[in-house]
């Protein structure tokens, strides 16, 4: 494992490129394993390689947005434009969230509908994926790659290339800072459920989890030889710096951790840090 506290890294021969045209973007509705719609937007990348050359020479990043966001988000809307610098992108809003359907499970079911994303990219002719996600989806992107391994691909075709989980807990049912203690309050209170839908347009199921899923730290040893990023801010209100250190050590030597100068999850990411994470997934995905 290598822990670098500016999270810095090597730079590629891969360079973001400047635009110079871009084809318009697809948004369809995919449906997960268990018949939920899920709202999804392909993003061509903002540069041109060769006119010629196949979707397959260009890698895709699926991102996995935070509780409460939404493909039409602004934030993840900038992170989407950020990354389309280094290929194409996948957006999509989880269960529960924006225009899809069902209800939020706050990081259990909602590894389907990573699933069907990831899907979709290799269905459009990528064969390089990377998926990247913050706080709620950086869990379900940990648990995603651990349960959808490359040896499952001829079945699947779901798996990833190269993973990286920004703001992402460790453990569940944390409580320990003001921040959680509201998050757990949106999600179990009957009143915090009507808030969630009525101010947030997220959907919470009102079930508890049965059984309880793999959590993060259980998921990261599962994920090797799939290269592997943790990013966290060292001013992250909600989880402190136990959570990405519990992950990395769980992970392992294949796993790189980048504790940060910011806060939590999209909004404190800036375009600098979301260079380099699109660096080190060009790089890691092959």
């Amino acid at each position: 494992m290598s822990i670098d506290p500016a999270g810095r890294v090597a730079r590629s021969t891969a360079r973001p490129h400047s635009e110079t045209r871009r084809h318009a973007p697809i948004r369809t509705f995919l449906h997960t394993d268990d018949g939920v719609t899920i709202d999804s937007v392909y993003d061509p990348p903002s540069f041109v390689y060769d006119t010629s050359a196949p979707p397959s020479r260009i890698p895709v990043f699926v991102i996995a947005h935070g509780f409460t966001g939404d493909v039409d988000r602004p934030h993840v809307r900038r992170v989407a434009e950020a990354f389309a610098r280094y290929g194409a992108v996948v957006t999509f809003s989880f269960r529960g969230h924006g225009a899809s359907g069902g209800r939020s499970t706050v990081g259990d079911r909602e590894v389907l509908d990573l699933a069907a994303a990831v899907a979709w990219a290799r269905e459009l002719g990528h064969t390089r994926v990377a998926t990247v996600g913050f706080s709620m989806g950086g869990s379900v992107v940990l648990r995603h790659a651990a349960l959808y391994r490359q040896e499952h691909a001829g079945r699947t075709q779901a798996h990833s290339d190269a993973v990286v989980s920004v703001s992402a807990p460790a453990r569940w049912y944390y409580r320990g800072t003001a921040p959680m203690r509201r998050v757990h309050w949106l999600i179990t209170r009957p009143e915090g459920r009507l808030v969630g839908r009525y101010g947030f347009r997220t959907r919470i199921h009102h079930r508890d989890w049965d059984p309880v899923p793999l959590s993060p730290v259980e998921a990261v040893p599962k994920i090797a030889p799939t290269p592997l990023l943790i990013v966290h801010g060292d001013r992250d209100g909600y989880f402190p710096l136990d959570h990405p250190r519990m992950l990395a050590q769980a992970a392992g030597d294949h796993a790189d951790l980048w504790i940060e100068p910011m806060g939590h999850a999209e909004h404190a990411a800036d375009d600098e840090l979301l260079g380099r994470i699109g660096d080190w997934a060009v790089t890691a995905g092959g």
